[in-house]
């Protein structure tokens, strides 16, 4: 007797349970190191990360972001695999000695890009994992109080001193937030949109 075939079944679609995100930043040592740590806390090999050292202003920051964003969409087309594309592309720096922040975010929101930006700096957000901050202060004066936290901090990360703070670091910048909102300040001094990057990182694989 003639064996009987099984019919075919189509193959289910490749699923990937995580973005693809590009985070773009223009410090040498907190940024990456917190991010890069932040990826391997999370599992998250789809975090590519790319640092734009002295960049100058904001503006060259993310015109290396969409040239980075491009170059990957001409990969995806050429090797017809779209998950060489980028879901999301960020861009990480700070207000703190930088000019051309309304420019910047103008080209970003132009080319869809999204934005971390933290005023007056970075170790703001490093300093919500210990305390609430609500006062508008300079870039030093934050990483100096900063320090009282993170005795020695030279910029580098001590990525196991900061992992237990981190989701009271993000109900305080949320807070920040919604200070800013009520006042009619967004993005003033103090205030991170780093929370929502990381949550994006850390965001636990999809189901299908």
């Amino acid at each position: 007797m003639a064996r009987r075939l099984r019919p075919l079944r189509r193959r289910a679609p490749l699923f990937r349970q995580r973005e693809r995100l590009l985070v773009v930043c223009e410090g040498r040592v907190s940024e990456p190191e917190y991010f890069e740590e932040l990826r391997n806390f999370a599992k998250n090999p789809l975090v590519v990360l790319k640092i734009v050292p002295n960049a100058g202003a904001t503006k060259m920051l993310v015109e290396h972001a969409i040239r980075e964003m491009e170059k990957a969409e001409g990969e995806a087309r050429r090797c017809s695999d779209p998950y060489r594309r980028y879901d999301q592309v960020w861009c990480v720096f700070d207000v703190d000695n930088h000019g051309g922040l309304k420019q910047a975010v103008r080209l970003a929101n132009t080319h869809g890009l999204k934005l971390a930006i933290s005023n007056p700096r970075f170790e703001l957000w490093l300093l919500l994992h210990f305390v609430a901050h609500s006062a508008d202060r300079n870039g030093h004066t934050v990483q100096r109080i900063l320090t009282k936290h993170l005795p020695g901090y030279d910029k580098h990360i001590n990525f196991s001193k900061l992992v237990a703070g981190y989701p009271d670091a993000v109900r305080r910048a949320r807070q920040l937030d919604s200070m800013h909102k009520t006042r009619g300040t967004a993005g003033g001094n103090p205030s991170t949109g780093v929370y929502v990057l990381t949550g994006v990182i850390v965001r636990p694989p999809r189901t299908r």
